[in-house]
């Protein structure tokens, strides 16, 4: 849009459709967005209109909600979601708090699909091996890159709290500082989008999948998870002796409750579970423990100001806000329904079956379609519309023949 028709409040609207839209372009069967496919509002947030600090030719962002044209946020928005969730806290005097931890990787470009990726050729003229973890080394070359990185989140208002070099090949992360779910996604969002436009400008490529290099760890987006009272700001998964309260369990119940049922909204690529069934402190488990990366709650150590649950399930594909809101709408309803947790567990253990999570798409999407749980957090348009997308998205792998069953299959009698 340009700026003099945004600047006026011309509206801007969009098929409903749109926002069923899968991966490779199509869109699932009609009934599951309005056989007319009606027009939705796109309502821009004040506080999310940027100007594009990569850009040469002036250029600006704007996050916005997907509205109904009768006012009411729409149901398949995930962003909706989202502060439907955070509603739902603050109608009980609540505000949950998050902060994401999300991981990536910097290749040279790849212009054939079918090849591996590669690190960037580095100031040595070598690739990097995956020997440079927690590195404080420049070797790679990806100095100039971070460089303009860091001005753009700068000028993008992207506080950031850690950047350092991860377990993989050329592999990154990032803290995100712990503040309101919904300007943390805000912030998530943007960072990848920086993070991608940025990369093409030093002809480099950025790739936020769970799993691009094989035998190698893959990337995650933990989300840290408090909650606090939104009269006096005092953290309610701690008494005033400082020890774990009773909503602390009972977040934590719910946790457990919905991270079977909301696999695929964490994992929602059929990559993700190369992550998770491969895993590199990947846990795939509903299992929570005290400082334990095999767990897929983590309490990680902490004051007691600052207790906190870390989901480590979701990967660094999954869209943040609907994992945010996944993963807030379980704790709540463990708060709001007393659930108690089960034992935590510490040191090497065996994951009990109740606490095993799905390891395929397949097996994932067909969890969310029984789950009533869900239809009853998210309404059962969204779920039903969410399910389509991802079935077309599976089925569209399906149609392909991977090279690993050409070099093994082949040969079989």
């Amino acid at each position: 849009m340009t700026a003099e028709g945004f600047l006026e409040g011309r509206r801007l609207q969009m098929a409903r459709g749109v926002l069923l839209q899968c991966i490779m372009g199509g869109y699932p069967p009609s009934r599951f967005y309005g056989s007319d496919d009606g027009d939705l509002a796109l309502v821009a947030d004040p506080k999310q209109i940027h100007r594009l600090p990569w850009s040469e030719q002036p250029r600006a962002l704007a996050i916005c909600d997907a509205d109904e044209l009768t006012g009411e946020s729409s149901r398949l928005s995930t962003r909706g979601q989202l502060k439907r969730v955070v509603a739902r806290y603050a109608a009980l005097g609540l505000a949950p708090v998050v902060a994401t931890e999300l991981e990536f990787f910097v290749f040279a470009p790849n212009p054939d699909p079918t090849q591996p990726f590669q690190p960037p050729v580095g100031l040595d003229g070598r690739r990097e091996d995956g020997h440079s973890a927690f590195s404080i080394s420049s070797n790679n070359g990806l100095r100039p890159f971070f460089k303009e990185v860091y001005a753009c989140m700068a000028a993008l208002g992207l506080p950031r709290d850690t950047f350092m070099h991860e377990m993989g090949v050329s592999q990154f992360e990032i803290n995100l500082l712990h503040g309101d779910p919904l300007l943390l996604a805000d912030q998530t969002f943007l960072f990848k989008h920086l993070l991608k436009e940025v990369a093409l400008k030093h002809g480099l490529t950025v790739v936020c999948m769970a799993k691009p290099l094989a035998h190698t760890p893959g990337s995650s987006m933990h989300i840290h998870q408090s909650v606090v009272e939104l009269d006096s700001g005092r953290n309610v998964f701690s008494d005033e002796a400082g020890e774990p309260t009773a909503a602390f369990r009972h977040f934590i119940g719910g946790q457990q409750a919905g991270m079977a049922d909301f696999t695929a909204l964490f994992a929602p690529n059929v990559n993700s579970y190369q992550r998770l069934c491969h895993p590199f402190a990947s846990p795939n488990n509903a299992c929570w423990s005290h400082d334990n990366r095999s767990a897929g709650l983590r309490i990680p150590a902490s004051s007691p100001a600052a207790r906190r649950v870390e989901n480590r399930l979701p990967g660094a594909d999954a869209n943040p806000y609907l994992a945010i809101a996944a993963s807030l709408a379980a704790g709540l309803y463990g708060i709001e329904n007393r659930l108690e947790p089960s034992a935590a567990i510490q040191g090497e253990f065996q994951v009990p079956d109740n606490l095993s999570l799905p390891c395929t798409l397949h097996a994932a999407l067909e969890r969310l379609k029984r789950s009533h749980l869900a239809k009853e957090l998210f309404g059962t348009e969204f779920i039903e519309g969410y399910i389509a997308s991802k079935t077309m998205e599976l089925t569209s792998f399906f149609d392909e023949i991977t090279p690993w069953e050409r070099r093994v299959l082949a040969a079989q009698a």
